[in-house]
């Protein structure tokens, strides 16, 4: 006799490529880091290298999309 499945919610589980890339703030704000820092940096100059290294925000319009990637 076959087993019949409980009917109940799906474990809700977050994108493991998002979780890689994006963090939450204290304040539930998402942060990612900048992109162009990996290759070709004999050409780019060494101010703008200096602000890559720095993490920003995501946008307005993308964090809830974000958010939702993260939190499942």
């Amino acid at each position: 006799m076959r087993k019949t499945k409980t009917k109940g919610k799906l474990k809700l589980k977050s994108r493991r490529a998002a979780r890689k890339r994006f963090k939450l703030t204290a304040t539930g704000k998402v942060k990612r880091w900048h992109s162009m820092k990996r290759h070709i940096l004999t050409k780019k100059a060494t101010g703008r290298k200096r602000g890559l290294r720095k993490s920003t925000l995501v946008s307005k319009g993308e964090t809830p999309s974000v958010r939702r990637m993260l939190l499942g």
